[in-house]
């Protein structure tokens, strides 16, 4: 079966299965229809996706506009028109989770997808996680897991830090599951449920995070012990799980890891030995599933493997990294060309000297879109025409400068690639990571929402 064109998606555009020539078309082509946060609720067995109405609350993807009343918010715009986008594989979702899961057998899989799924679109890459296989959804706020629910998706959604006592309401609302660590954390939670009456029927399923020594939430194992003993002696609660969050599994070679899955066990021994066994015990990370495999327990909770990349980049060759598939492109189309004499300067600063003449080509992306300033500092590249070119010069706000050479070839409305793959040539989020000094999560989450996400 063939698979279907993109879909485009932006603040104001209906997706369209149409290629166009260029990006800017395609763009033009959709500009009626909903924000590229959040527009697809499932996939349709083809791959395409089904549109669901989540624009209630305006063009920036929220999931409705309940709670807004009396403010205002502030929306950036998407360059719906300007041939500047991020393109995100949904095929490549599934089948990482379905690799995932092959791994972690019979381990179930909670795919985390906090921070609009890292940057590449919660709602979209949810829909493929879970056709992929995941049984679980992972969020870091119950506003993110409001925007799933919105858009139709019913599994799990397990909040992976416990809300605070305003949104209690919301996640009994929205029927999500919350992470509790503190009493009053509970105490929140029973008076939102107590709230709606006795008209809930099933207790409300909860999980609880022990701090086992990475130290920045969780109960300590005593208090989890004392915790879990509350929530059982509640007939309105159910202590569906409990877990805890690894430091160093990124560092295999690191003992602490082991430590931690003691002290762990012990709470779960300390809860067996008063009659409390949750169903759903879970400590593993993108690195814990793939390389601890005493972590798995009941559930994993993959989030930055869900997207094709390696939790660290001492990881990248290990073979459960290799099966899996980059998601994610940055791509724009040249959008100027000139010829510059040699011994001229560029960009701001004029810290770029030409050593000979060369074809100059202007790309509308910059810093505003996550392309960091200090990249054309530390020999960031981009591919054009299959080669490698450099960055030349200062990255400004809305465009980047890249020196072509003296025997140029480049055109306006040629493709750049800035991650992604060209010809044989391929620029991941790791090597960006590598030249910055930060991890490949911080450079796909700092892509911008005014960068349109293109899903094929």
């Amino acid at each position: 079966m063939s698979r279907p064109g993109p879909v485009y998606q932006g603040p104001v555009g209906r997706p369209t299965g149409e290629v166009a020539r260029t990006a800017g078309q395609a763009y033009a082509a959709g500009r009626n229809g909903a924000s590229g946060g959040s527009g697809a609720s499932t996939l349709n067995q083809n791959g395409s996706l089904n549109k669901s109405d989540l624009n209630r609350g305006g063009p920036d993807g929220g999931a409705d506009d309940r709670g807004r009343e009396g403010h205002n918010t502030s929306v950036r715009v998407t360059g719906w028109l300007r041939p500047a986008w991020v393109e995100v594989d949904l095929g490549a979702v599934s089948a990482n989770v379905a690799r995932i899961r092959k791994v972690v057998a019979p381990a179930a899989v909670c795919a985390v997808v906090k921070a609009d799924g890292y940057g590449h679109g919660a709602v979209q890459v949810a829909s493929a996680a879970v056709a992929g296989g995941a049984t679980h959804l992972g969020v870091a706020l119950a506003e993110e897991g409001r925007q799933l629910r919105a858009a139709g998706i019913e599994v799990p959604v397990l909040v992976l830090s416990e809300p605070p006592g305003e949104a209690m309401q919301l996640v009994v609302d929205d029927n999500l599951t919350p992470t509790i660590y503190t009493e009053a954390g509970l105490g929140s939670l029973l008076e939102a449920i107590n709230s709606n009456g006795p008209e809930r029927r099933k207790p409300f399923a909860l999980h609880i995070k022990v701090d086992t020594g990475m130290h920045r939430v969780g109960a300590s194992p005593e208090g989890a012990v004392e915790l879990a003993r509350a929530v059982a002696a509640q007939p309105q609660l159910c202590l569906e799980g409990l877990f805890t969050h690894l430091a160093v599994a990124d560092e295999p070679s690191r003992p602490f890891t082991g430590e931690q899955l003691h002290r762990f066990e012990m709470v779960v021994a300390g809860l067996a030995s008063r009659g409390i066994r949750p169903p759903l015990l879970h400590a593993a990370n993108s690195a814990g599933a793939l390389a601890h495999p005493g972590a798995r327990y009941q559930m994993v909770r993959p989030g930055i493997a869900v997207y094709g990349l390696a939790p660290a980049a001492s990881m990248e060759s290990e073979p459960s990294v290799q099966a899996l598939t980059p998601v994610l492109s940055l791509k724009a189309r040249v959008s100027y060309v000139k010829e510059v004499a040699a011994g001229e300067s560029l960009s701001y600063g004029l810290r770029y000297r030409l050593p000979e003449a060369s074809v100059v080509a202007t790309v509308p992306l910059g810093y505003a879109d996550g392309v960091p300033r200090r990249l054309s500092e530390v020999g960031g590249q981009v591919l054009v025409g299959g080669r490698r070119r450099p960055l030349a010069g200062t990255v400004t706000m809305d465009q980047v400068l890249v020196d072509c050479g003296p025997a140029g070839g480049v055109q306006a409305g040629d493709e750049v690639v800035f991650i992604g793959r060209q010809g044989d040539e391929e620029i991941s989020a790791w090597e960006w990571a590598g030249r910055l000094g930060t991890i490949a999560y911080e450079v796909t989450c700092a892509l911008s929402p005014r960068l349109p996400r293109i899903y094929t």
